[in-house]
């Protein structure tokens, strides 16, 4: 299969005129295409009686899938700075960017039109895993007082948890005892993400609500410098709630609609002022909105009754 992307992908680069590029038309064209494909297909799919919330938290995994298959088209756009983030002892780089992009296309697509879900978002939990010990971990170690490794880290470490958390949801009969235990391990590994992130929004309040990386909340929200506070309140009292097993479902989707709001809000018109640079735009939608699957996944499965 990444054989065959690849030969597809240099055909394509041939059969194009010399001024052509893919980017940034085609991730664009991707995360239009499968959000509002997934969601039209999540509401016409959602119960009847289903309030707007229900409808919204549906469409949690929807925000998993389409920032999957944007970041699945950029390992075929850059191949080769995709590939510098590959550690060095692994041989054959290109042929795991090609691979892993394939992988993310395909598992991005069986969400959207909810084909083998369980299966694509568990086997994106387990990927994100073996990220965080071939990649985010010896970054850590290696400069243990640098803050943005630790949140790279752990946000790929949230997102994990909500594909994971999703894949036990949608496994039959979710109740067994072979995957409570992925339920229960996932809402305390949130709970401690979001309080380490309640800790870096107390401490640098500029940043942008969501993940605090080095975006900077932008200069045109009113009170941009404070939203830092607001956003560390509700993720220690989320995170409080998630260790404790407690209104799990109400923190789960307070978080989720908090960010998904602010991916609204803040990171569309960030995107739009930056159109032309995929990391400093269009990354910024999809790395947020991944959060707020992450978080709405969990409120799904929390609809359930409280164990």
């Amino acid at each position: 299969m990444p054989i065959t992307a690849l030969s597809l992908s240099i055909l394509t680069t041939f059969a194009l005129p010399g001024w052509f590029s893919w980017d940034p038309l085609l991730p664009y064209f991707t995360a239009v295409f499968l959000f509002t494909l997934g969601v039209s297909i999540a509401i016409r799919n959602a119960p009847a009686q289903a309030s707007v919330l229900d409808k919204i938290i549906l469409c949690g995994p929807v925000f998993l899938a389409m920032p999957m298959a944007v970041f699945g088209t950029q390992h075929f756009i850059f191949p080769i700075g995709v590939g510098r983030i590959i550690p060095s002892w692994i041989p054959a780089h290109t042929f795991w960017v090609y691979l892993v992009g394939t992988c993310l296309i395909l598992g991005g697509l069986s969400i959207v039109f909810q084909k083998f879900a369980w299966l694509s978002a568990g086997f994106f939990g387990i990927m994100l895993l073996l990220f965080e010990a071939l990649l985010h971990i010896p970054q850590v170690m290696a400069a243990p007082h640098n803050n943005l490794a630790w949140e790279i880290a752990l946000r790929d470490l949230s997102f994990s948890c909500g594909a994971l958390s999703f894949a036990a949801m949608q496994m039959g009969e979710w109740r067994i005892k072979n995957t409570r235990w992925v339920i229960s391990a996932t809402r305390t590994v949130v709970g401690i993400v979001l309080m380490v992130f309640a800790v870096e929004y107390f401490l640098h309040p500029e940043l942008l609500p969501g993940v605090p990386l080095k975006q900077l909340t932008p200069s045109f929200v009113p009170a941009h410098l404070l939203w830092g506070y607001p956003t560390s309140v509700l993720y220690v009292v989320s995170s409080v709630s998630l260790l404790i097993n407690r209104r799990v479902h109400l923190a789960a989707t307070s978080v989720g609609l908090f960010v998904l709001l602010s991916t609204i809000m803040f990171c569309v018109p960030i995107m739009v002022q930056n159109g032309s640079n995929i990391g400093a735009g269009l990354n910024v939608v999809v790395d947020t909105l991944l959060l707020s699957g992450a978080m709405l996944c969990m409120a799904g499965r929390c609809a359930q009754p409280e164990e």
